[in-house]
């Protein structure tokens, strides 16, 4: 009978959650009150608890984890002060001639503004309130524009430098480590961010490449977009207040490119990726230089008001704590649950699966993949991720690649009607102009493209592997 407390423990965060309580609250404090029981039945060894403060205290001191609030400024930076929509403008004008400009350019400044925030929502949002009334207006289809946006802002679960890849990097670490030494392998190797960055640079670029190569071939069709797209504007300038970027109005004057608006953002993401990339920096390092880089690109250009810099601060403040509350909650609820024995419970599990290393993989992304739809990738990594990930590397799976494939089954997730978390946040913005049906119909192609690349993936693993392998050895 005690052997289905862990189940019943995971099942009740899951209802906690459906409840509308917060993420954080909901993990610490279910794992809280299955404590309380099992040490009150004599079925919980208390000791568990006492470990708390020092896994509480290794959290304070990781270094890796400061590159999350730094990486989550320079986004909200480019975000906040219309850098992003002058970069939209640009490169739709850059890619004018051809058809289905108009959404090309939405993926890369979509890919770019992802990789930067990391934030699946900040990023639908975002291109919601400033690309997808410009796409209606130049012929694109609802149910086109949408799913181009969500396609494009669940982006920055794979695209590096993200916040996902940072969270996961870290979190998968510790777990190589931990398999290993049950291995029997008392000098373990590591796996970094920086490796898991470089592993997901390929598969990221190829997603993204299969997007444009849809709407190229979408594109011809008079529906979804016109035939002869206009271009836009060569800069967005907002109409009302300086913290209000989203409301810029795009205008269709000019066909040429100013490159002034293109090439900063650009080599900011740029050289902070290249940096980790090629050793030059550590993630931390790089998100730093980024951090800043992106202030002083605001400020030459006189976009940082003091209201601008007001809201930068408090939406970095704001997705920051939310972050460490939620990880914080999630190293409570992971302690409960190996009190309990659940580590133990899903490894006698996934030993008895039919295929062994294939059939316990493919039970984990089903199980990752049906959890998107009720809990963010933060919630997963952290909870999920720690139990699964030692024994899927105890087989032999490799930590880089299933690192990649995680992050791409969360993805697709994301995107997956009826709960994809980035559906509703495109609704929550178009709600007037855009309905589920729509959505739903326009998302199916973006499911099929992110599902055809998890089994591309399965295929050829050296995707994800060979340039982390050959630049770390």
């Amino acid at each position: 009978m005690l052997e289905w407390i862990p189940l019943l423990l995971i099942l009740s965060v899951c209802g906690v959650l459906l409840l509308g309580y917060p993420s954080a609250l909901s993990l610490g404090g279910t794992a809280l009150v299955f404590a309380g029981i099992g040490i009150a039945g004599g079925f919980f060894d208390s000791a568990f608890l006492h470990a708390l403060p020092s896994r509480l205290f290794g959290i304070m001191t990781n270094i890796t984890l400061i590159a999350v609030p730094l990486f989550i400024f320079m986004g909200v930076i480019l975000e906040k002060s219309a850098i992003a929509e002058e970069l939209l403008a640009n490169l739709g004008n850059l890619f004018s001639r051809t058809r289905g400009s108009l959404g090309i350019a939405v993926v890369l400044v979509g890919a770019l503004l992802a990789a930067s925030t990391g934030i699946v929502g900040a990023t639908v949002v975002t291109m919601g309130l400033t690309a997808y009334p410009i796409l209606i207006k130049r012929g694109y289809t609802p149910r086109l524009a949408g799913a181009t946006i969500c396609a494009t802002g669940t982006l920055g679960q794979i695209i590096p430098p993200s916040i996902a890849l940072i969270l996961l990097g870290d979190v998968l670490s510790g777990a190589y480590q931990q398999a290993q030494l049950q291995m029997g392998i008392y000098s373990p190797q590591t796996v970094s961010v920086g490796d898991l960055f470089v592993g997901a640079l390929f598969p990221g670029l190829l997603l993204a490449g299969l997007y444009i190569l849809y709407l190229l071939i979408v594109g011809p069709k008079p529906s979804p977009t016109p035939s002869t797209p206009p271009t836009l504007a060569t800069s967005a300038t907002p109409t009302t207040s300086p913290s209000s970027p989203t409301s810029a109005t795009l205008t269709t004057d000019e066909h040429r490119v100013q490159w002034k608006f293109v090439l900063p953002p650009l080599a900011l993401i740029g050289a902070v990726l290249g940096s980790i990339i090629f050793g030059i920096a550590t993630p931390t390092e790089a998100a730093g230089i980024g951090a800043l880089c992106a202030t002083l690109l605001a400020y030459f250009k006189k976009k940082l008001s003091y209201a601008v810099w007001k809201e930068v601060m408090q939406s970095t403040m704001k997705v920051t704590s939310m972050i460490f509350l939620i990880l914080i909650g999630a190293t409570l609820f992971s302690l409960v649950f190996r009190g309990f024995g659940g580590d133990e419970v899903v490894q006698q599990f996934f030993h008895q699966l039919p295929g062994e290393i294939f059939g316990a993989l493919l039970i984990v992304m089903v199980i990752i993949f049906l959890l998107g739809f009720i809990l963010d990738f933060i919630e997963i990594t952290f909870v999920v991720v720690p139990i699964v990930a030692p024994i899927l590397l105890t087989m032999g799976i490799d930590p880089i690649w299933l690192g990649i494939m995680i992050a791409i089954n969360l993805q697709t997730s994301f995107l997956t009607p009826p709960f994809g978390f980035a559906l509703f946040y495109l609704r929550g913005v178009t709600q007037s102009t855009l309905t589920n049906e729509a959505l739903y119909a326009g998302i199916i192609p973006f499911i099929a493209i992110q599902l055809g690349m998890l089994v591309i993936l399965a295929i050829f693993p050296q995707i994800a592997t060979w340039l982390a392998y050959t630049i770390k050895y």
